[in-house]
């Protein structure tokens, strides 16, 4: 591809528009993109809504990964040259619209298009990194603490300066199997946060950032 071409392509406009290979799916809560098992023939890119990954063990215990926010991706494991399987079962939290791209259009467009390329691959470092602390998180974190990160980490993209902040509607069984831990813990600690004003919640669970971040590095008296 020449340097014009190159200079010419927007990753942004690609990933928000259909094309070949691409489609705009839109789903409604409690719907699945793809379950586990399923052919990984394709990936997506969500544009609007909450989309939870998790998996389920053989002997039936179910576990989330993670809870995804617009701009993210997945189903990436459809590029790599594994199983040809999904890895995961990825459902919509709430109403969804993402954007279905091919297994071979994927391809195609990041040997052709260094940009999109360069985006993708700085999405998968990224995720990379946050896995990597989350695997610390959960080896060496209490559960209250877990839950704290977990509340901090789903907080809505805002401006940094307020103090306060909307995380997406969620229960507490899948915050539970987010943290490793039960329901009853999970009541309890929200309980208590709430008391300490970390949180407040009626509809939707409202954080206090300071606070909130001062329980995960351990700075809060009586946490």
């Amino acid at each position: 591809m020449d340097v014009r071409s190159e200079e010419l392509f927007d990753s942004a406009a690609f990933l928000l528009s259909v094309g070949l290979g691409r489609r705009i799916v839109e789903l409604d809560r409690g719907e699945s993109f793809f379950a586990q098992d399923d052919p990984a023939d394709s990936v997506f890119y969500l544009q609007k809504g909450r989309v939870k990954l998790s998996v389920l063990s053989a002997n039936g215990k179910q576990a989330t990964l993670s809870l995804l926010s617009p701009g993210d991706f997945f189903g990436e494991e459809s590029l790599g040259n594994g199983s040809g399987v999904r890895a995961a079962t990825a459902m919509a939290v709430v109403r969804c619209t993402a954007l279905r791209i091919k297994k071979d259009d994927m391809l195609r467009v990041m040997h052709q298009e260094h940009k999109f390329y360069d985006h993708f691959l700085a999405y998968l470092l990224g995720r990379s990194r946050r896995t990597q602390a989350d695997l610390v998180d959960q080896i060496f974190s209490s559960s209250e603490k877990r839950l704290a990160r977990t509340l901090l980490l789903m907080a809505e993209i805002g401006n940094p300066e307020e103090a306060h902040a909307m995380i997406p509607p969620i229960t507490q069984e899948t915050l539970a199997e987010m943290v490793g831990t039960t329901r009853s813990r999970v009541s309890y600690f929200m309980n208590r946060f709430r008391a300490l004003g970390l949180i407040s919640y009626k509809e939707r669970i409202r954080v206090h950032r300071l606070r909130l971040l001062s329980v995960v590095q351990g700075q809060l008296a009586g946490v």
